[in-house]
């Protein structure tokens, strides 16, 4: 299947919804255990998919009045295990934008994020 368009539409698509719509839940249902969150300054090592889970619901408070984003997603390498994607968040509502690098694994249940890095937007 194509990376690119596997990635789109059955992994960014899904977690988008579950950003606008803000549930912890289904955020922490797209994240790998373990998983790694590079924020500048501050490394997340996620051993248990309730961290996940508490860290969104507690940073969904920042997208309040977000009703809708435009997703632009660019596969920046893929293998048969992984999918790298450059991923910008271009948020309509008051939040800042945002642009983050993605590493996916598959897993038996589908694409997870394994690794979250922040770019420079």
């Amino acid at each position: 299947m194509n990376g690119n368009n596997e990635v789109h539409t059955q992994f960014f698509d899904s977690y988008t919804r579950a950003l606008i719509d803000r549930e912890a839940a289904a955020i922490a249902e797209h994240y790998a255990v373990p998983a790694l969150i590079e924020f500048p300054g501050q490394r997340i090592l996620v051993t248990d998919a309730g961290q996940t889970r508490d860290f969104f619901a507690q940073a969904v408070g920042q997208y309040d009045g977000v009703t809708e984003v435009d997703t632009a997603v660019e596969v920046a390498a893929s293998t048969a295990h992984s999918i790298w994607a450059d991923v910008t968040w271009t948020y309509h509502g008051g939040a800042l934008d945002e642009r983050n690098m993605y590493q996916l694994v598959r897993t038996d249940e589908g694409w997870k994020i394994a690794v979250l890095t922040p770019l420079e937007y």
